[in-house]
């Protein structure tokens, strides 16, 4: 009977020994199949971090790109600002007016003309043609002046807006 009494010992121990290693086994498997998991998924953030940083890059490059172009921009209007100035020192637009004041009118409506298409088409509308007063005061005329790269530059007086042939 002792023997029977050791051996069921025995077989109780061994089967807790075996439900021990059982549980230690499921429950490393599912930690690694956890950690599997977790695995992927930090591998997805990773990859997704990496994107954004790629983008940033890219877009910093493109920035600075553009910043240069800016500045290039700035400067030269800055240049074309100077200019400005320095003509309209040389100018005496007072004299002017009192000697020809016809002749500074045309040359003020060609101006403004000119910057009005420039303003048009810098804001995306259509290139239209030269408005039909100044057209006909510098037929009128018969004379381009001052500047002769300025095609609404006029020399001779035109109708006003309320004068002008519609």
């Amino acid at each position: 009977m002792l023997k029977i009494y050791i051996t069921i010992i025995i077989l109780g121990i061994l089967a807790g020994v075996g439900a021990g290693v059982k549980y230690y086994y499921d429950s490393t498997q599912a930690t690694i199949a956890t950690l599997r998991e977790n695995n992927a998924q930090l591998e997805v953030a990773v990859q997704t971090a990496q994107e954004s940083v790629d983008t940033l890059r890219s877009d910093m490059a493109k920035q600075a790109e553009l910043n240069n172009r800016l500045q290039q921009d700035l400067q030269k209007a800055e240049q074309y600002g100077d200019s400005l100035r320095n003509k309209l020192q040389q100018l005496d637009l007072v004299r002017d007016a009192i000697m020809d004041a016809e002749k500074l009118e045309g040359k003020m409506n060609g101006a403004t003309a000119k910057i009005w298409r420039s303003i048009t088409i810098d804001t995306g509308g259509d290139d239209y043609p030269i408005p039909d007063w100044l057209r006909e005061s510098r037929q009128r005329a018969g004379i381009e002046g001052g500047d002769q790269n300025r095609e609404d530059n006029s020399t001779s007086s035109g109708p006003t807006e309320a004068g002008a042939t519609e």
